[in-house]
């Protein structure tokens, strides 16, 4: 089993920047990518960013390249991600997801096998 536990959430003002993280626990040498997932009340969860222990490209969706950063810290089994000029559409609860190696990039949806319990991100205007 693997734990994943987030952290950083909060309420920022549009233009602002948030860093959520997640740390994870368990069996770790199971895990070959990470995520971040997002869900907005009456939305589906996307995949806003994904990276791989190991290096390699990152993969970013549309509506926050170059505003998003994902980034891993191997030693302490840490991923972080980044958020800058955020913005109103960016509210939603974010989760941590970790999943095996898969000849897709990203990962598929269903190929993610934990998830954290999600935190809370809240962007006013």
């Amino acid at each position: 089993q693997v734990q994943l536990v987030e952290s950083g959430g909060g309420l920022v003002q549009a233009g602002g920047s948030l860093r959520v993280s997640c740390a994870a626990s368990g069996r770790t040498f199971s895990m070959y990518s990470m995520g971040w997932f997002r869900q907005a009340p009456g939305k589906e969860r996307e995949l806003v960013a994904a990276i791989r222990w190991s290096g390699g490209s990152a993969y970013y969706t549309d509506s926050v390249k170059g505003r998003f950063t994902i980034s891993t810290d191997n030693a302490l089994h840490t991923v972080h991600l980044q958020m800058n000029s955020l913005k109103p559409e960016d509210t939603a609860l974010y989760y941590c997801s970790a999943g095996p190696y898969t000849n897709d990039w990203p990962p598929s949806p269903s190929a993610w096998d934990y998830w954290g319990q999600g935190t809370q991100v809240t962007v006013s205007s």
